[in-house]
């Protein structure tokens, strides 16, 4: 169901329904290829995730954070778009020195085929 919406979301990403269904779908993969509990990754309204081995979080605002829009995410895991760039324009956020998805992204099970 994941893949099929990330390829639906693909075809038109102006469909709310895949857009939600795929942004969820990356993030627990995410959580599958860098388990952990140190980043916290936001990307309102569609999910969160906490991934990243490291330092348990706990309580109150975690020290590790990425946020972005779910357009930006599903750019960034299929690799339409770099960390790099999505940093530079200022279409992520991200706190603590754990918070560089670099190594896990772009999510291989995302990538386009």
């Amino acid at each position: 169901m994941g893949r099929a919406a990330l390829t639906a979301w693909r075809a038109d990403p102006t469909s709310a329904a895949d857009r939600r269904t795929a942004v969820r779908f990356t993030l627990e993969e995410l959580a599958e290829v860098a388990p952990g509990n140190s980043v916290e990754v936001r990307v309102p309204p569609d999910g969160a995730v906490q991934a990243v081995a490291g330092p348990r979080h706990t309580r109150g605002t975690p020290p590790n954070v990425v946020e972005t829009d779910p357009q930006t995410w599903l750019a960034l895991v299929t690799g339409a778009l770099t960390w790099r760039d999505a940093l530079d324009a200022g279409r992520v956020r991200a706190s603590g020195e754990r918070a560089d998805l670099t190594a896990w992204l772009p999510l291989q099970a995302a990538r386009a085929r």
